[in-house]
């Protein structure tokens, strides 16, 4: 076999069992007789409360218990959530007002949660939460990002989150006044919500002295420590558990209100309680994502060589700042800015305003499709600004093969990268010589064609540290345990493919085990696109455990030195010796011999430095001028994630990511009315993207492995959706131009489409 993986295409193994209804979901495995919780929720975006009465919904028939804020604070709680402080511009620590678990004296955005019922079923807390008398004295709502306005909090009195800055100001300065070209462009990115096939959703249970929580989260160990801190419980009280989950996309990453109250209701009443969201609950209380404008500026010098760049950006948090939701709206935004290109100096400033609505956090994959997008679509804009070709203004400002290693401007360490030989690959897999041929057609009949090109930068980010257990059992299966949480990307196929490229297991005999704080000591859960590149490494430093250890054991069973024994990825060989034991037959013989010390094997490793998935984004846009609606007509995507382990995972991975990103680009967006309510609160109004708007999606693979890790691998989590964005914005734009519209923002939907079409033509009357 091959070292580090044989890059076969396997199909995915759990397919069988999701597609013929085998999945194990929270909901599916909930204790029998367990209590159902419902929560009443804010009706206003903003509002002081008066009354909260709660006396008559625990007196409904059927109800077990009703909780409030205070009866979390009566119980010893702490009911402070997380959340992540930046320090500002100016030295100061950002706004860092508190989140109670439930709402208590302000509510501060349409969907908050302030009581929960729980009863014998969901009718009964329904019908229970109906009776609770909430009064308050309605408050303005504060709905733009701007500073000033009603204050939504007492610790930020001009709404102002965080003013954070990045970069070297002054030396920026200078050089965009000594700059031969300068170009801008104000970029809005609109409010998405998330849309996970399943709903959040969360059971606890308490034995009188021990806390189990399952919920559908992105890991185990953060939840742990939050329930911890939370309940005053010691970290041995609490076991958490990640069953199958429907779909992550980051906003299942961290902590949120419910689940804390149903961890106590079920402490209160001694037996389990569960608690799942509908789909409108969701929109009204999960976190968002995008929802922010940038002013992207670009200094070029006379060969139009970019220079530097600046970025003034402004977010919407909402209502709070969750535990990262700053540190993404910011810090990665910045960072990941640097982008492919070689620039002397960056400054970036981002600032975040609490706004009545639900916080923006993270979602597929926040702060790197962001940044992408505006400097993508400022790079695009500066060619048009410039009469220069597109991807030439690109090609001309690529960091070269021979300066890797590479030190961006924002301190970021670029291993190794081919940027040119990728997009050569992109420009021949997507046709582009004869786009001016596809581009005559479609005016033939009486449509706008135009092509956008995104090349994307990012980096794999969360804890660069991971663990991996191995453990034999008797029957000649083999478990590993892992750090990770699938979330629908097909972990337990990649996992025990390479477990077994790595040992010669047979993959059948291989399960995967994943989100159990009792099975596992400590894992950094799935987010970042860290998942198989950090798993993988520690699966790599326990296999050379497992082979350190057999081998040992095989020499002394042989009376032959440690060294005389060896492994070739299937069989141990023996100096001297026609004994070849597998590496099952070897753990049988230690089996046999009494050494069950030899059955489990665990070993935890760090990455030595971050990997930089980058590629290119081709998209072929069609406009129809008499009706606004624009169709993604090509898109071909050349992606360099470094070695593959699976091919066809990978591409999956794409595939899904550029259809969330059409989604956002073409239909997608958030709309609350002047009072903070949620308009797209059903899927009547919110407009997810579906088969009939997504082309087929031509994916290939042009690595140039990392030398950050021993396999040479990239993260590709997220690069569908970093590329999607700003690839399409700029087809529309680059369909448009011609008319006279120098911008356009996204959703492209076709009323927009069509009133800017419409009003640019009686311009040009």
């Amino acid at each position: 076999m091959e070292k580090f993986g044989k890059s076969q295409p396997v199909t995915r193994r759990e397919d069988i069992r999701f597609l013929t209804g085998g999945g194990r979901y929270v909901d599916d495995i909930v204790p029998d007789g367990a209590g159902v919780g419902v929560f009443l929720r804010s009706p206003v975006a903003h509002g002081r409360i008066t009354t909260l009465d709660v006396s008559a919904a625990r007196e409904a028939e059927g109800v077990l218990c009703v909780l409030t804020c205070e009866d979390l604070i009566a119980a010893g709680m702490n009911v402070a959530m997380r959340g992540m402080v930046l320090t500002n511009r100016d030295g100061s620590k950002a706004a860092a007002p508190e989140r109670p678990m439930l709402a208590r004296d302000v509510l501060r955005f349409v969907g908050e949660p302030v009581a929960l019922v729980v009863a014998e079923t969901a009718q009964a807390a329904k019908d229970a939460v109906e009776l609770i008398e909430l009064d308050y004295e309605e408050l303005p709502a504060k709905l733009d990002y701007d500073a000033g306005g009603p204050v939504v909090h007492p610790e930020a009195p001009d709404n102002c989150a965080f003013d954070w800055d990045m970069g070297d100001e002054a030396a920026t300065e200078a050089v965009f006044a000594e700059a031969a070209h300068v170009v801008s462009l104000e970029i809005e990115d609109n409010r998405i919500i998330v849309n996970s096939m399943e709903p959040r959703g969360c059971f606890a249970e308490w034995d009188g002295s021990r806390l189990h929580f399952a919920f559908n989260g992105q890991g185990v160990w953060a939840m742990k420590g939050d329930l911890t801190k939370a309940m005053g419980l010691e970290p041995e009280q609490i076991r958490v558990t990640n069953p199958d989950v429907g779909g992550g996309f980051g906003m299942k990453a961290m902590g949120y209100p419910e689940y804390f109250a149903v961890a106590q209701a079920a402490r209160v009443l001694g037996k389990p309680v569960k608690w799942f969201a509908e789909r409108t609950e969701s929109m009204l209380s999960d976190n968002g994502g995008r929802d922010l404008v940038s002013c992207c500026e670009m200094a070029f010098d006379a060969d139009l060589k970019l220079v530097g760049y600046r970025v003034d950006t402004r977010c919407n948090l909402g209502a709070f700042n969750s535990e990262n939701g700053q540190l993404i709206q910011a810090g990665l935004f910045a960072k990941v800015l640097t982008g492919t290109y070689d620039v002397q100096t960056t400054y970036l400033r981002s600032r975040g305003f609490y706004t009545n609505t639900v916080q923006v956090d993270a979602y597929r994959g926040a702060g790197r499709p962001e940044a992408i997008y505006a400097l993508e679509r400022c790079m695009d804009h500066a060619a048009r600004m410039l009469d220069v070709d597109p991807i030439e203004l690109r090609r001309r400002n690529f960091i070269p093969v021979d300066a890797f290693p590479y030190k961006s401007a924002s301190g970021e360490l670029y291993d190794v990268g081919d940027f040119n030989r990728v997009l050569d690959r992109a420009e021949a897999e997507a046709d582009l010589k004869g786009f001016a041929a596809r581009k005559d057609a479609s005016a033939a009949q009486g449509r706008l064609r135009g092509m956008g090109l995104c090349y994307y930068i990012e980096s794999i980010l969360g804890d660069p540290s991971e663990g991996a257990k191995v453990e034999f059992h008797d029957d000649g299966t083999v478990s590993i345990y892992v750090g990770t949480q699938s979330n629908g990307q097909g972990h337990e196929t990649v996992y025990a493919q390479f477990l077994s490229d790595q040992t010669g297991i047979p993959v059948e005999r291989i399960s995967v085990i994943q989100g159990d704080s009792d099975l596992i000591a400590q894992g950094g859960g799935t987010g970042g696109s860290r998942s198989v590149t950090t798993q993988n490494t520690a699966t790599l430093a326990t296999t050379a455990k497992m082979i350190e250890a057999f081998a040992a054991f095989l020499a002394e069973a042989e009376d032959v030195l440690a060294d005389d024994v060896s492994f070739d990825d299937e069989r141990f060989r023996i100096e001297g010796s026609n004994t070849a034991p597998t590496m099952l037959e070897a753990a049988q013989m230690a089996r046999d011999a009494g050494r069950d010390d030899l059955l489990t094997h665990e070993a935890r490793a760090k990455l030595p430095g971050r990997s930089y998935p980058n590629g290119a984004h081709i998209a072929e846009v069609e406009i129809d001028p008499d009706t606004g609606v624009v169709t993604v007509d090509r898109y071909t995507v050349v992606d360099d994630f470094g070695n593959l382990i699976n091919p066809l995972l990978a591409e999956g991975q794409v595939h899904g990511g550029v259809a969330q990103g059409i989604g956002q680009a073409i239909s997608e967006h958030v709309v609350y009315d002047d009072t903070g309510q949620l308009l797209t609160a059903t899927f009547m109004d919110y407009a997810m993207p579906r088969a009939v708007d997504c082309p087929w999606v031509s994916f290939t693979s042009e690595p140039v492995p990392s030398t950050a890790n021993i396999m040479g691998m990239k993260g590709c989590g997220e690069a569908g959706t970093v590329g999607a964005l700003a690839a399409v914005g700029n087809a529309v734009q680059d369909a448009v131009w011609s008319r006279g519209i120098t911008r356009v923002d996204m959703p492209f939907t076709p009323l927009k489409m069509w009133e800017l079409l419409k009003s640019h033509a009686v311009a040009a009357e």
